[in-house]
């Protein structure tokens, strides 16, 4: 009988590949959250909106912007694995 390997069996972390992602995430965040707050803040005055109104449209835009980066870090750790095979 031959010897099965767990699909899970041993692993190292490419640290060049988490580096690369973590460092685009971090430009990319950046560019996203400062994006939310400008823009928030620019449709609130559009539409006429107090600061409270202001900061809820905010918030509404910064959980957008995490939500598009849990997108992004998925998406680059499928071309760029965390892990391989040691």
């Amino acid at each position: 009988m031959s010897a099965q390997t767990s699909p899970t069996g041993s692993r190292q972390i490419a640290w060049p590949s988490v580096v690369t992602v973590i460092s685009a995430a971090i430009l990319i965040s950046a560019e996203v959250f400062g994006a939310a707050f400008a823009g928030g803040w620019a449709l609130a005055i559009l539409f006429g909106l107090d600061d409270t109104g202001a900061h809820i449209l905010q918030a509404i835009l910064f959980a957008i912007g995490v939500l598009i980066m849990i997108g992004f870090v998925r998406a680059a750790q499928r071309v760029e694995p965390f892990t391989r095979r040691a």
